[in-house]
């Protein structure tokens, strides 16, 4: 449902939501519903696009990270899996008398996952961030080379 029909502006909605930010433990007692850091992820996973190239010898991941600073950045490897990571907070205002007209530009978490191609090497992947874009190349695997006929030498009894 659009909330300018209702009269509330989405902006409002989402700082409504980040200033009610409850900590995990409040879902544990929900069997039955997913987590808060469940759906979180999962709004970050869909709200961080990201292009997918393979070449010859490598593949090339790239995701628009706009205003996010080096540090705020995190590229992992876990159990077959690359894990890219950051997080855009609001930034405090320093002086009291500021207002918003308005908050478009996106906040809060960054996150993707992409699972391991099986030829990919996840000991040679590299990372470069430059203007707001995340550029990751993973080497390939050499394949393996075809095996040679081994020749029996054949003896006179």
């Amino acid at each position: 449902m659009d909330l300018r029909v209702m009269g509330l502006d989405p902006t409002i909605m989402d700082t409504l939501h980040e200033l009610l930010d409850f900590p995990e433990e409040f879902d544990k007692s929900s069997h039955h519903a997913p987590s808060r850091a469940y759906v979180r992820d999962a709004k970050a996973m869909s709200a961080t696009p990201a292009d997918v190239k393979e070449y010859p010898e490598s593949y090339v991941l790239v995701i628009d990270m706009p205003g996010l600073k080096l540090d705020q950045i995190k590229v992992q490897v876990e159990d077959n899996m690359l894990v890219v990571s950051g997080e855009r907070m609001r930034e405090r205002e320093k002086d009291q008398g500021v207002k918003y007209m308005r908050m478009e530009r996106r906040l809060g978490k960054y996150l993707k996952k992409f699972m391991l191609p099986e030829d990919s090497n996840p000991e040679k992947i590299s990372a470069v961030y430059q203007d707001g874009v995340l550029m990751m190349t993973m080497q390939k695997k050499p394949k393996p080379e075809p095996k040679k006929p081994k020749t029996v030498e054949v003896q006179v009894a």
